[in-house]
């Protein structure tokens, strides 16, 4: 936010008492609102050339103090670049209190971590998940034993803070704790969104991650294909431990239903939609967004088969779901024993929904997306990974298209069909696609 008028001014004061020594003040003024201060430097007023407010002479002296005024100048325009990109009104109060280290009370990074992650707690079950607040206590703990490592430090403040030392973190996550690019970065978000909120209370006024650039790395995690559905089905296990946890992660595969809510799914959440059959009407744990989803078959049998499993009746749920960690450990069991090249996660089945499932049928995105709990579209995109089958049959009706097409084609536009059957060509090989 730009000031309607700004002056700056250093000047000498005389003492209450005749002397030679004077001391420099500096006064900002900000639309008519002055505020001065000493400079803490003295200087004999005949050496003063007040219209450039500089020392006269090439002595030492007088090029120190050039020097000092000149950096409390370079200061102020540092304060208002400041305030003007971060939206704050410019005051001389502001500017004067920046110049001076009083702007903020002395507020440390990790007691200011510590009071953000007191609040999150808080607002457990009402805006954040428990998930969310473990990954902030993580990050405060690696930060913590980075400080101690780094500088053998219990706190920093956070005028500390530069580009410097958030580079140094990200290479203290990727060699120290041996973190993935990926996982680096979530921590730095974390960590970011500490230093932001210190910012919005004015804390410090300069961001030290205004140059910090990191790139996460694209991660493509495939869902389960229709022929890998299908064996998992109908892959005879000789433990119940193995054959429920495999209902659990089919039965999600065909409602798209994370494992929070697939553990927390209540039989009073089961209930008849306007067309008269069976529906999941609930709100997803992680953002109370509305889920509706159609209940297939396959999830009914399921669901029918368990209606009177113990944990089931003692917790009201739909289904006996272990916790998650045993999930993904006879997860990555069942995956062995069906011959899978990959490991299995509950969160794989969510993605075999809105792919295989879904629209793999010619389920139009929009309608994934309501089914998903998604915002919007763009985050079902991430889900949707078309499968070759997919791309082979859009394949197919281009071909018969363009086949239709060229018994009533002149030359010309013989040769561009021609063009166009090459590029068809080079994108079934990129893909795989089966050019016999």
């Amino acid at each position: 936010m730009l000031e309607n008028s700004f002056g700056l001014a250093f000047f000498l004061k005389s003492p209450h008492k005749d002397s030679k020594m004077r001391t420099v003040y500096l006064r900002i003024t900000v639309d008519g609102i002055p505020k001065e201060t000493s400079t803490k430097r003295k200087w004999e007023a005949s050496r003063w050339d007040q219209k450039t407010e500089r020392a006269i002479g090439s002595k030492e002296d007088a090029r120190a103090l050039n020097f000092f005024l000149d950096s409390l100048l370079m200061k102020v325009n540092e304060c208002k670049t400041e305030l003007m990109y971060s939206g704050k009104p410019i005051t001389s109060e502001k500017i004067m209190d920046y110049i001076l280290g009083r702007l903020t009370p002395r507020i440390k990074v990790l007691e200011e971590f510590e009071s953000h992650n007191r609040e999150m707690a808080a607002l457990i079950g009402k805006g954040y998940a428990e998930g969310t607040l473990d990954r902030f206590t993580i990050t405060i703990n690696h930060l913590r034993e980075f400080i101690r490592i780094k500088f053998n430090r219990v706190d920093m403040e956070f005028a500390d803070l530069d580009l410097a030392f958030i580079k140094d973190f990200e290479f203290y996550l990727r060699t120290v704790r041996n973190c993935s690019n990926n996982t680096t970065l979530k921590y730095i978000a974390n960590f970011k969104k500490i230093v932001l909120r210190a910012i919005d209370k004015e804390i410090i006024l300069k961001d030290p991650f205004k140059n910090f650039k990191g790139r996460k790395t694209k991660i493509i995690k495939k869902p389960l294909s229709s022929q890998e559905l299908y064996a998992l089905e109908n892959h005879y296990f000789t433990t119940d431990r193995l054959n429920v946890v495999r209902d659990v992660f089919v039965f999600q595969c065909y409602t798209g239903l994370a494992y929070i809510d697939a553990y927390q799914l209540k039989k009073t959440e089961i209930k008849k939609g306007i067309d008269g059959k069976l529906w999941i009407i609930s709100a997803r744990q992680k953002t109370g967004s509305e889920t509706n989803v159609p209940l297939l078959p396959q999830a009914l049998k399921i669901i029918e088969r368990y209606k009177d499993h113990p944990l089931c009746l003692e917790r009201g749920t739909v289904l006996p779901v272990s916790s998650n960690q045993k999930m993904n450990e006879y997860l990555k069991e069942i995956a062995n024993l069906c011959g899978f090249p990959f490991t299995l996660n509950t969160h794989m089945a969510r993605r075999t929904f809105g792919s295989t499932v879904t629209l793999n049928n010619n389920v139009p995105i929009h309608v994934v997306k309501e089914m998903l709990g998604h915002a919007s579209v763009k985050q079902t995109e991430a889900y949707a990974i078309t499968e070759q089958a997919s791309i082979g049959r859009e394949m197919s009706l281009l071909d018969k298209r363009l086949n239709k097409k060229a018994s009533r084609m002149s030359k010309s536009d013989i040769a561009i069909l021609g063009k166009l059957e090459k590029e068809i060509l080079q994108i079934k090989r990129k893909y795989n696609i089966d050019t016999a």
